[in-house]
């Protein structure tokens, strides 16, 4: 068995001692030592995780790239999946190792960014101005990456910066360094991506920086950062995003916990965790889960297209993934995969890449955004030499910001106004409401995942759901309602592919008279049809909660939209029969329409940004397929 201090002195003599990964994993006081050999595959489902004892049998290293796996946009810049078959596993008490790992400093020279803070800065504009304020999604996350040279041995470099990072970074969920021979990495992660246990998926968003300087917190200035609305709506949507993702791999969706502050020596952030239960093959998981909104944005596929724009560059490993896939002592499969951010990496020759990012959502300022990819970089740029000097003695028992009843209280205030269905556990025997149970619905995703959250919401009312993208053909005769789904995109597009399916798609069903919802996207090309103005706002409804009038109730629903229809009256007379319109008493905003047969929502009834977003689903999906006699469709309405 290769010990650790074999591999030690492998490397102070300048001998590789071959692939391995030494880490530390949130909770426990040991280092796993992993050895084996490297291999690549090209996919995912590739990844070999042969049956056997129980343990931990492969780790991935997951490239940015590998998100063309699900079709969606990148710069391509080759970057392997590679993979460490383990073949010894040793458990090193965390004293031992820092006794044996390399105590000195790190040496490194022609330090910078590859994008200077003056560039990164228009591109924050181009993007808050190009992109969200046209209406391509709510948040993007732009990444730049400081480049320098180690001197002396690459790996011995690492191994020093583990050390440091061990003692200095705190609240890290994996700390490691993982070693190729084609290159090495080395970080502290914050977050969590995804783990699977005895069935049990979770996921971690987390967002939002508070930036602690020196290490030393001012309370008052964390209650104001946690008080700030940029930052809370920040959170609340990366929260909807893997939302999104829990709504694929979990059966029943996604249990919302916390939130919690993720405090580390540099910064903190809030986070909230993610649970439920799941039954596909891990490596499934992985590929529906590529990759955290923290590090691309919302939605997903359009936010890949906005990244490959405007970076115009690979992104290495940034964004992916480290992922140890095994069994359990049951023989069921396990994953334990944190992101790939606050990571370097060494190549052999020593030249050391640190890429960072910020979430830029409608609030966001350019200098602020710059300031938060230096603050990011801090910890593992200290471990490195290329900060302020990292403290490497014992500091003793470091105060939690968390403790503060203060704090505390703060973050629970958080949940107050998001909706209960996504925080309270959920009964998969929930009976639904009368008269909807078993009513078939297609569900057309217009490339917003939301759908998913949308279909578990419609689950829970009793309906039996499919979802169908919207470029895929089929008949939609054999479903008792269609849902035209929310999307990124200008509807007013005359030539867009996807506006003008969209625009078939609800022309035929009006046509036919077939039961019809649209959400968001959907509701705006559907409004178009019914000869309503459509307006680009000012300042974009992007992950924002508003109490809206909704045919005579005052509704709290969350909005991410950047385009609106607007009326001057409350009823429109159109070629399907008249339609009763809810609109904003402001601007003429038309937050809902209805009609026979028909109805059309602006806002996302499935976001935990809408506390009453299933009451008003309830009672339109209720209208739009009546029950069978009129004292169960009466109970029904009640109900809702």
């Amino acid at each position: 068995m290769t010990h650790l201090t074999d591999l030690l002195a492998a490397v102070a003599r300048g001998v590789d001692p071959g692939p391995f990964a030494l880490l530390r994993r949130e909770g426990t006081d040991d280092l796993d030592l992993f050895t084996g050999p490297v291999d690549t595959v090209d996919a995912l489902n590739d990844l070999p995780l042969p049956p056997g004892p129980p343990g931990a049998r492969t780790l991935a290293l997951v490239p940015y790239r590998q998100i063309t796996e699900r079709g969606f946009a990148c710069v391509d810049d080759g970057a392997p999946l590679e993979f460490l078959h383990i073949r010894e596993h040793q458990r090193i008490p965390l004293a031992d190792a820092l006794a044996a790992l390399p105590d000195e400093p790190v040496h490194t020279s022609d330090a910078g960014f590859d994008v200077s803070d003056e560039e990164y800065a228009r591109t924050v504009q181009q993007v808050l101005s190009e992109e969200i304020g046209r209406g391509e999604g709510a948040n993007f996350v732009i990444h730049r990456a400081l480049h320098a040279t180690v001197q002396g041995p690459p790996l011995g470099a690492a191994l020093a910066a583990l050390r440091r990072l061990l003692i200095a970074e705190r609240g890290a969920y994996w700390t490691f360094v993982v070693h190729t021979g084609t290159r090495t990495l080395v970080g502290a992660s914050p977050e969590r991506h995804v783990s699977v246990d005895d069935g049990l998926v979770m996921m971690n968003p987390i967002s939002g920086t508070f930036r602690c300087p020196g290490g030393v917190a001012d309370p008052a200035a964390l209650l104001r950062f946690l008080a700030d609305p940029k930052e809370t709506e920040e959170l609340y949507m990366v929260l909807d995003e893997e939302l999104k993702m829990m709504a694929t791999v979990a059966e029943h969706g996604g249990q919302v916990i916390g939130p919690y502050l993720k405090e580390m020596s540099h910064l903190a952030h809030t986070e909230y965790l993610l649970a439920g239960r799941g039954t596909r093959d891990v490596r499934e998981v992985l590929r529906e889960t590529m990759f955290a909104p923290t590090v691309t944005g919302s939605p997903i596929e359009n936010a890949c297209r906005v990244i490959a724009r405007h970076e115009r560059r690979g992104r290495g490993y940034y964004g992916g993934v480290l992922a140890l896939l095994g069994h359990d002592e049951t023989g069921r499969q396990t994953l334990d995969a944190p992101i790939l951010i606050r990571t370097a990496e060494i190549s052999p020759t020593g030249r050391l890449r640190v890429p960072v990012g910020a979430t830029l959502v409608r609030h966001s300022t350019a200098a602020g955004e710059v300031a938060e990819t230096h603050a990011k970089a801090a910890g593992v740029l200290a471990a490195l030499g290329l900060g302020p000097a990292a403290a490497v003695g014992d500091r003793g028992p470091v105060a939690r910001l968390a403790d503060d009843p203060a704090v505390r209280d703060a973050l629970a205030a958080r949940n107050a106004p998001l909706a209960r269905f996504w925080l309270d556990q959920r009964s998969p025997d929930a009976p639904g409401l009368p008269g909807l149970v078993g009513r078939r619905v297609l569900i057309v995703d217009a490339e917003d995942t939301f759908t998913g959250m949308l279909a578990h919401q419609l689950g829970a009312l009793g309906l039996a759901v499919t979802t169908r993208a919207w470029h895929a053909s089929g008949p939609v005769d054999d479903y008792d309602l269609v849902v035209a789904g929310p999307g990124p995109g200008d509807p007013g597009s005359a030539d867009d592919p996807k506006m003008v399916a969209l625009r078939t798609l609800l022309t035929g069903l009006l046509t036919t008279g077939r039961p019809t919802l649209a959400v968001c996207l959907g509701h705006q090309v559907l409004a178009g049809l019914l000869g309503l103005a459509l307006h680009r706002r000012d300042a974009p409804y992007q992950g924002l909660q508003r109490e809206v009038p909704i045919f005579g109730r005052t509704r709290r629903v969350g909005f991410y939209s950047t385009f609106t229809a607007r009326a001057e009256a409350d009823r429109l007379a159109t070629a399907y029969g008249s339609v009763e319109l809810a609109r904003d008493p402001g601007d003429g905003a038309v937050h809902a329409l209805r009609g026979r047969g028909f109805a059309g929502v602006q806002f996302h009834a499935e976001s935990v940004l809408s506390p009453d977003g299933l009451a008003v689903l309830g009672e339109l999906v209720t209208e739009l397929l009546p029950a069978s006699h009129p004292d169960e469709l009466s109970a029904t309405r009640g109900g809702a």
